[in-house]
């Protein structure tokens, strides 16, 4: 049976994953990616995030269902009524950000972040930072084991395990959060417009190398980070109405341990 959507199903390597993905094209059929109306990846939020990277300039609506250990961005899986779930499902709209990440060698390397961009140090030595925003320095020495910038979708993530602030979507805000900061020893972070470009120098990188990470893609050896809003990329996630991404974020901060 075919459904009047077109549907491309994804899955992750899970055994769990590939069985759900056969049972749903029995049901609906399967279409690529570049040919399918909704694209609906099965597994965990790492696999959602898959996702987005390699097929998020395609523009089309995303409704992820659980089939992995961490399904944040996920909906609970069911083979019941899926068309009904998408056509009703409550869309959420994200705007990655922009990393350009400077090496010691002199290259120069550009990815996008759906959660967050880290700097983590690379050895055992803490980070030296500084912190600048539209160009004028905030904060001239970070010691830390590394700082990062979320989206409000990512801001449940590691910056939440990080001590960062959880951000309503609709405030087009970002989380500026250091990770285990020594000196200042006070300081917990900003929050920050969206458009605010943040760039953060290392200060000592052959002494004290970091490494920058935008989601998964990590660039070692960096000298200097800039991290803005995109102005060009958005991607829309479905979420069904009882479990929408601003109800979770909201559920998340009333959860203890």
């Amino acid at each position: 049976m075919t459904s009047s959507l077109r549907f491309a199903f994804l899955a992750s390597i899970a055994e769990e994953a590939q069985a759900a993905r056969s049972e749903l094209v029995a049901l609906h059929g399967d279409h690529s990616p570049a040919e399918a109306d909704i694209l609906v990846p099965l597994g965990g939020d790492g696999f959602m995030l898959q996702t987005l990277h390699r097929f998020g300039e395609l523009g089309k609506p995303v409704y992820g269902m659980r089939q992995g250990t961490v399904g944040f961005l996920m909906n609970h899986y069911s083979t019941d009524q899926l068309i009904e779930r998408v056509q009703a499902a409550k869309p959420s709209v994200l705007r990655p950000l922009e990393m350009m990440a400077e090496t010691d060698s002199g290259a120069r390397v550009r990815s996008l972040a759906y959660n967050e961009v880290s700097l983590l140090r690379q050895t055992r030595q803490a980070a030296h930072l500084s912190i600048e925003l539209h160009g004028q320095r905030r904060l001239d020495e970070l010691i830390c084991d590394g700082v990062l910038v979320a989206t409000p979708a990512g801001s449940t993530a590691y910056n939440f395990s990080a001590g960062g602030p959880i951000l309503p979507l609709d405030t087009h805000v970002v989380a500026l959060t250091p990770i285990a900061a020594f000196r200042p020893r006070r300081w917990r972070g900003a929050v920050l417009k969206a458009d605010t470009e943040v760039r953060l120098r290392v200060l000592d990188p052959y002494k004290r190398p970091v490494s920058a990470t935008a989601d998964s893609h990590e660039v070692r050896d960096v000298v200097q980070v800039t991290i803005r809003e995109s102005s060009e990329h958005t991607v829309t996630l479905l979420f069904d109405p009882e479990h929408s991404l601003e109800e979770r974020m909201l559920t998340e901060q009333f959860v203890g341990g």
